[in-house]
């Protein structure tokens, strides 16, 4: 991926992205045509022979023997090279920031002859002498990949624009820690611009949750703000809601990836993003979902791809869901022995004579050091000659001795012989170097900044970064003490309206501030295939995709961007306040809802104070005059008019209003 991460500039490159990522259902699935498909083998198994294929042979994220880019005509992902396509009004959002449009991909590697000699007779080698490069004058196997691109990695390729700039001048520019998040709250003066009241109770809940409900405002206040959080950071002690129980209508969600091999008629990768929305929207273990998603866009193994839909739910629970809030190294080792991950990047093809890299060089760019993490093209090779031989039989992770390259390496500080041809003891090697990215100081910061990032600002001040990478460092990987040191940092508190919900964030944060349920309406009829829960939830994803943003929904390995910049779109904007409206309507009635007239308890009469009262239920505060008068304007009424509890008719088209204004945009 680090090898061409920054495409040729084209025309329509600085627009956002607002169509669909997947627009078709069978388009969900990475063929050979993409760029991370394995290299086709015939029916012996061997690699088909070329003018290249004497010795080993490097295999890069555009396939077998390839060395230079061909555009994946894979569905479903976005071709930017259709110029002539409209960008009239393609780029107005909340505020008028710009985006940029940047595609992940990577460039194939070819063995010089000096490493294709390293696998003659000698069964041992040693790959730390080699001057191999990529067959590009320019890139020197010695040079790291930051020094040949414009930018460092996937969020601050967009915030490196002009909107980026203006966003990290209202950002927190240092802060300190405190001996808690109360202290930290108590003492912590807001001077940043924004619309957001500068309550700390409200900024913690918007931060640490996928929305504020009035349910989490209330035990946030009683509770009071360290010992709400202390128990949020043990989910494992807050008890499954009446949805999570629903999720036993998810069939596949109990079954194992052998099972799944066999059986017929669901669609378990789908299922497992319905589970993780439905997470999302009715869980009280909100931070950890939250927590969740952060790590399926960090260490990202898309739901759809070919093995996703045996092997995504496994990954899932037994990687990252296991180690959410625990122990990035020990997440990082179990996932890089998980076969969904060494299938999707295609290290089950991987062996010592036909060696591919993708799997070794998204641990450095993307899971571990990132990619201003030191790491050269040298290391990348040699990573991928020491991790040959793991792979998947039989829907479970196995080592073959046999396909394991043996020979000293030596990877970014990390040196090994490895010359031992047992495979117990050479697995171990494996796990030893992945624990050793881990807990590199560059991942440290690399995690951090990911982190400060997601919770505080889209420009996150360094002296935070720093902090949290100390504490990663200091904690061997444990990810609690590292979230215990951001919310007991000031730069936290004083970020209040610095982020910007993305599509699925904004969706999911709507169904739970207007206290949609996870049971269906009466009169509900469905089809008798699945139950009204499972339908419901199926409605909601196809929703996502058309929005763009789904658990695991990303093709390709970087997961996500975490950046308003790379979301701007009027039209995905605007897909989502109609989806509020569908929702204040009740037009889905697989669940339950409010009746709108009733999101008030006791509405006042006239029309100004029932906006000041419904503001309050639907955004948590007061809108300004300015916001206000748009609002009754909605619906042609000035603030003294008299109204009744359903606005005069209007309230469906008030309240979607106050779901599009910028408070309930803004996390």
């Amino acid at each position: 991926m680090a090898d061409r991460n920054v495409p040729p500039r084209r025309s329509r490159d600085d627009r956002g992205w607002d169509g669909y990522q997947n627009p078709l259902p069978d388009r969900y699935h990475l063929d050979n045509a993409s760029p991370y498909a394995a290299p086709y083998a015939g029916p012996d198994g061997h690699l088909p022979p070329t003018s290249a294929t004497q010795g080993p042979q490097w295999v890069g994220p555009d396939g077998f023997g390839s060395t230079g880019h061909v555009p994946s005509p894979i569905g479903g992902l976005p071709d930017l090279d259709d110029d002539d396509e409209p960008r009239g009004g393609r780029r107005r959002a909340l505020a008028a920031l710009g985006a940029a449009a940047v595609v992940a991909g990577g460039a194939a590697l070819a063995m010089s002859p000096r490493v294709r000699g390293l696998f003659g007779d000698d069964p041992v080698g040693d790959a730390t002498g080699t001057a191999a490069t990529d067959g590009t004058a320019a890139r020197p196997s010695g040079q790291q990949p930051s020094t040949v691109r414009t930018y460092t990695e996937q969020n601050e390729s967009y915030t490196g624009s002009r909107a980026g700039a203006a966003l990290k001048r209202n950002s927190p520019s240092g802060g300190r820690v405190f001996a808690g998040p109360a202290a930290a709250a108590a003492a912590t003066e807001v001077t940043v611009k924004t619309v957001l009241a500068k309550d700390p109770v409200r900024h913690l809940a918007s931060r640490a949750t996928f929305g504020i409900t009035s349910k989490v405002l209330a035990d946030i206040k009683r509770l009071g703000i360290d010992d709400w959080l202390r128990q949020q950071l043990e989910p494992e002690k807050i008890a499954p809601t009446a949805a999570e129980l629903k999720l036993a209508d998810l069939p596949s969600l109990k079954l194992t990836p052998r099972q799944l091999r066999d059986q017929r008629g669901v669609d378990p990768a789908r299922e497992t993003v319905d589970a993780t929305i439905a997470r999302q929207i009715w869980s009280d273990r909100q931070l950890f979902e939250v927590m969740v998603d952060f790590w399926n866009d960090f260490l990202h193994v898309a739901a759809d791809f070919d093995g996703g839909g045996i092997h995504r739910n496994a990954f899932d629970r037994d990687v990252i869901r296991k180690h959410a809030l625990g122990s990035y190294p020990d997440m990082l080792v179990a996932a890089n022995k998980h076969p969904a991950l060494l299938l999707y990047l295609n290290q089950n093809d991987s062996r010592k004579d036909a060696v591919n890299e993708n799997l070794a060089r998204e641990n450095l760019e993307l899971y571990s050091v990132g990619v201003d993490g030191g790491y050269t093209e040298k290391d990348v090779r040699q990573a991928a000659l020491l991790q040959t031989g793991r792979g998947v039989e039989n829907t479970k992770y196995v080592f073959r001795a046999e396909r394991h390259y043996l020979g000293k390496v030596k990877i970014l500080g990390f040196s090994h012989a490895n010359d031992s041809a047992d495979p117990k003891t050479a697995d171990q090697v494996i796990d030893q170097y992945v624990r050793y990215l881990a807990l590199h100081p560059s991942t440290a910061g690399y995690v951090a900044r990911n982190l400060a990032t997601r919770f505080v600002s889209d420009t996150p001040p360094k002296s935070l970064v720093d902090r949290l990478a100390k504490a990663y460092a200091t904690n061997r990987g444990q990810i609690r003490p590292v979230l215990a040191t951001l919310f007991s940092s000031s730069e936290f508190w004083a970020a209040v309206g610095q982020k910007v919900r993305r599509p699925m964030e904004y969706l999911v944060a709507t169904y739970r501030v207007l206290g949609v349920g996870p049971n269906a309406s009466p009169g509900f009829q469905g089809d008798g295939r699945r139950t009204a829960f499972a339908e419901g939830l199926r409605q909601v994803q196809d929703k996502l995709r058309q929005l763009g943003q789904y658990p695991m929904g990303k093709p390709t390995p970087d997961g996500y961007a975490d950046v308003y910049v790379a979301w701007t779109s009027a039209g995905t904007m605007v897909d989502g306040w109609n989806e509020a409206g569908d929702l204040l309507a009740g037009f889905r009635n697989e669940f339950t809802y409010a009746e709108p007239e009733r999101l008030v308890t006791k509405p006042p009469a006239t029309a100004g104070a029932y906006v000041d009262a419904l503001a309050l239920r639907l955004v948590h505060q007061k809108l300004s005059a300015r916001e206000k008068a748009l609002v009754l304007g909605v619906a042609g009424v000035t603030a003294s008019t008299k109204v009744d509890a359903t606005f005069n008719g209007a309230v469906v088209a008030v309240a979607r209003t106050i779901l599009a204004s910028p408070q309930h945009h803004l996390r």
